[in-house]
């Protein structure tokens, strides 16, 4: 079993309330975030949506290297991107999508089986299973030029 942690110091009423965050492994110490960096366009802080989408990513960028690994092929390069929309939803909010976008380079693999695998790595990746309340979570996936070999 593998556990992590993150913490979260908070001061402050709400919209002038001030947070920060940091993780075990120093990643982020005290980093900021409020009202003004999740909800305007404050540039100084993050925000819990951004986290999360960076979480998504990254989970979703080693399942899908790991499912290539098992199926013969290693990647050479893995972008993803995770675009989190926070909807107000009755008195509150609510994530109501997660558009993940991967581009990989991947040498022998087909576009058949990149659509296959990186389709798999969606539903394996732990971070999509706990996120299973999201309504939508799309993937866009992009085998770049040059991965597929040529055939004889």
């Amino acid at each position: 079993m593998i556990e992590k942690t993150a913490t979260v110091h908070w001061e402050g009423p709400g919209k002038k309330g001030q947070g920060q965050i940091s993780t075990e492994t120093g990643a982020l110490q005290a980093y900021p975030y409020g009202f003004a960096s999740r909800f305007e366009d404050d540039r100084k802080g993050t925000n819990p949506e951004e986290i999360l989408g960076a979480a998504h990513a990254a989970c979703f960028a080693m399942a899908f290297s790991f499912a290539c690994d098992k199926a013969g092929f290693a990647t050479a390069t893995v972008d993803t991107q995770a675009q989190v929309r926070l909807v107000p939803q009755g008195e509150g909010f609510g994530i109501d999508r997660i558009a993940l976008t991967l581009k990989a380079s991947v040498p022998g693999l087909d576009e058949a089986q990149f659509q296959a695998l990186a389709l798999a790595a969606k539903h394996n990746c732990p971070l999509s299973k706990a996120l299973a309340s999201v309504p939508e979570i799309t993937l866009q996936a992009t085998l770049l030029p040059g991965s597929a070999t040529a055939k004889p």
